[in-house]
């Protein structure tokens, strides 16, 4: 045993590992009083307290202490109020009132990449223009188009060979396209009236202007939020999309249908017809969302919402 460092009228106060410390290791690391250790062992390891909602302390903080704070706020609250108030249009037709600053050609831009890419992905099933699935859709816009007032622009209509594919839409700038597993759905001319109808109502309405006008506001709103909740990105785009992206896109279906209607009746197409488009679409819509979760209202409220219209 190696000899005592100390006498041992102290021998109480020390950790007994300690005592048997070897004479060669410095004594100011084998020296500590047991008292240290035992206190350093009851505290642990220090930990930060967690708080979930800090940031919200912090600027409540900087609000109530920090005047250059509050007048900076107050800043970007009206130039962001102005930039909004100075862009609000009234929508053609139905004349609601709605933000947008995206310009229309701007919008036809993202209709043509858009083009390019549906060419891309189904440019091998599109049909021939004189296939009569081709000839029937261009003879129901032949009708519908000079009801919109969209004469001057350069349509172009794709058929595509899908019969599992219920869909069809009008990209901006006049890109039809047509699946022609929705045509035993419509179950007529005057059934693909009503689709096509809603479906260029969105550009009568430049509906993709305004869904792109809101990202000015929606990702800045988004990473504030984020930031505030202290919670993922991804998290805060879900709260955003299904408390305001999505509502306001049920908005817009069933604007297009309103408008989609009194293009049918311009265009001497029985609007009452698409009551039952929309009831044989509830029938193929086993495994829709609820209209919550959805971008667009359920087929059985689109047969409500249309009925009221119809007189």
């Amino acid at each position: 045993m190696p000899p005592r460092l100390w006498p041992s009228s102290f021998s109480h106060l020390w950790s007994p590992k300690i005592i048997r410390a070897s004479p060669s290791t410095p004594l100011h690391h084998s020296l500590l009083p047991r008292t240290s250790v035992r206190l350093a062992s009851q505290r642990g390891p220090q930990r930060t307290q967690y708080n979930r909602f800090g940031n919200i302390q912090i600027l409540y903080s900087l609000w109530r202490t920090s005047p250059n704070f509050r007048y900076g706020v107050g800043a970007v609250g009206l130039s962001s109020g102005g930039f909004y108030y100075y862009n609000l249009e009234q929508v053609p037709v139905s004349g609601r009132r709605r933000f947008n600053c995206i310009s229309t050609a701007r919008e036809e831009s993202v209709g043509e990449s858009g083009y390019r890419r549906v060419i891309q992905q189904y440019g091998q099933d599109i049909l021939p223009p004189d296939h009569p699935h081709s000839r029937m859709v261009n003879k129901v816009l032949g009708r519908l188009i000079p009801a919109a007032g969209l004469e001057r622009q350069k349509w172009d209509v794709k058929v595509i060979d899908d019969p599992e594919e219920k869909n069809a839409f009008v990209l901006p700038g006049g890109k039809v396209f047509v699946f022609s597993g929705i045509l035993p759905i419509c179950a007529g001319e005057d059934g693909l009236a009503a689709v096509l109808g809603h479906e260029i109502a969105h550009n009568v309405a430049h509906h993709t202007c305004e869904k792109m006008s809101q990202m000015a506001f929606l990702i800045p709103f988004a990473l504030l939020l984020t930031w505030i909740l202290d919670i993922s990105v991804q998290d805060s785009g879900f709260i955003l999309d299904v408390a305001l992206e999505r509502p306001g896109s049920r908005k817009m279906e069933s604007e297009a249908d309103y408008i989609g209607l009194l293009m049918m009746a311009q265009a001497c197409y029985d609007p009452s017809v698409a009551v039952g488009v929309w009831e044989r679409m509830a029938k193929e819509e086993q495994y829709a969302p609820p209209q919550i979760l959805s971008t667009h209202p359920t087929s059985k409220n689109r047969m409500k919402v249309i009925q009221e219209w119809l007189p």
